[in-house]
C-alpha cells in the first residue's frame, strides 16, 4: 500500500494489510518536523498491532535526512521495513521548498538524499518513490533512477506521470518500463492501480517487480487480493475501520471520507455519504453504518 498523505494512517495500514498488502507505507513524514517537533513522530510509530512497515521521509536536506533515518530506525527497530525517500510530491506547497518532485532537477542533491539516509541507518533499504519527470514532456525517470541506483538505493517506485500533471490524464506504464530496462535495482509501479486486475496488468506490461496501489484501496482494501466484496462486506468493513481509527487514536474527521469510498455505488450512496459528513464520535458514524445495512441489504 502506497504512502499517502491525509489517509495512510495506522488503521488504514492495518486494513490494508488485512487486506493481502504485503507491505504498507506510512503518510509521508517531514524530516524538519521530526528535528524540530513531537508531533510528526506520531505519523511514524506504528500501532502495537501492527507488523513491519516503510517509513516515508520528505525534505531536502541530507543533514536532516541523515539525522531523521537514524532516529527513526532507533526509534522502530526491526518493526521497520524500509526507508523511502519522496521524490515523487507534484504539490507546489512541497515542491517550492525544493522537496518532493522538485528533486527530479537535482540529482546531485538527490543522491546525496539517499547516501544521507544510508549513513544514518546503516543496513536498513532505502528506496525512492519518482515520477516520470517534473515537467510536462521532459522525462527523466530513467537516467535519474540510474543516479539513485548508484547512490546506493535498494528499489524506485516510479509513477508514471509528470509531476506538472498531478493526478490528471493516465500513467504512463511504459515510464515505468524504460526505468526496469535501465537499473538493475527492484522497480516499483505506481500510477491508476485502481483495481487488482490493473495491478496484475502492470505487473505483466512493465516487468515491475511489484506495484504500490494508492487510491486503488480507496474503500476497497479487497484490491490486493482480488476479492470482489459484497455489499454486507463493505458496511462492515467501514465500520471495522471506524473501530480501527477510534482505538488508534487517530482523527475521526477521516472517517467521513471512508464513508464515501465504501459506499459508493450503494443505493442512495449520496444520502449515507452526507449523513457521514456531520458525525463527530465513533457511535455516530457506526449509526450511519447500521442505517445503511438496514436499508440496503
Amino acid at each position: 500500500m502506497a504512502p499517502m498523505a491525509g489517509v495512510s494512517d495506522a488503521a488504514y495500514r492495518l486494513m490494508a494489510r488485512a487486506g493481502g498488502a504485503a507491505l504498507a507505507y506510512s503518510e509521508m513524514v517531514s524530516c524538519a518536523g521530526l528535528h524540530y517537533g513531537e508531533k510528526s513522530w506520531e505519523l511514524v510509530d506504528p500501532d502495537p498491532a501492527e507488523p513491519e512497515i516503510a517509513v516515508q521521509l520528505f525534505g531536502s536536506k541530507p543533514e536532516l535526512f541523515r539525522e531523521s533515518a537514524e532516529r527513526v530506525a532507533a526509534r522502530l527497530g526491526e518493526r521497520l521495513a524500509l526507508i523511502d525517500v519522496n521524490m515523487a510530491c507534484p504539490v507546489p506547497k512541497v515542491t517550492k521548498k525544493g522537496e518532493g518532485s522538485a528533486l527530479l532537477e537535482n540529482p546531485e542533491l538527490a543522491a546525496k538524499i539517499v547516501r544521507a539516509c544510508r549513513e544514518g541507518a546503516p543496513g536498513v533499504d532505502v528506496t525512492v518513490k519518482i515520477r516520470r519527470g517534473r515537467y510536462m514532456g521532459q522525462e527523466v525517470a530513467p537516467e535519474f533512477a540510474r543516479a539513485m541506483e548508484d547512490a546506493g538505493a535498494a528499489a524506485v517506485a516510479v509513477h508514471g506521470r509528470f509531476a506538472t500533471q498531478m493526478y490528471h490524464g493516465e500513467a504512463d506504464w511504459g515510464a515505468v518500463s524504460r526505468v526496469v530496462d535501465a537499473v538493475g535495482i527492484p522497480v516499483i509501479a505506481s500510477g491508476d492501480m485502481l483495481s487488482h486486475g490493473a495491478a496484475r496488468r502492470a505487473l505483466a506490461e512493465t516487468g515491475a517487480t511489484a506495484v504500490m496501489v494508492a487510491r486503488g484501496t480507496y474503500g476497497n482494501p479487497w484490491v490486493f487480493s482480488g476479492h470482489e466484496p459484497t455489499p454486507a462486506e463493505r458496511i462492515a468493513a467501514f465500520a471495522c475501520h471506524v473501530r480501527l481509527l477510534d482505538a488508534t487514536g487517530a482523527h475521526l474527521k477521516r472517517a467521513r471520507s471512508l464513508a464515501g469510498w465504501y459506499f459508493k455505488g450503494m443505493p442512495d450512496a449520496a444520502r449515507w455519504r452526507n449523513a457521514a459528513m456531520s458525525c463527530v464520535t465513533a457511535e455516530e458514524f457506526l449509526a450511519v453504518a447500521a442505517e445503511v445495512r438496514a436499508h440496503v441489504l
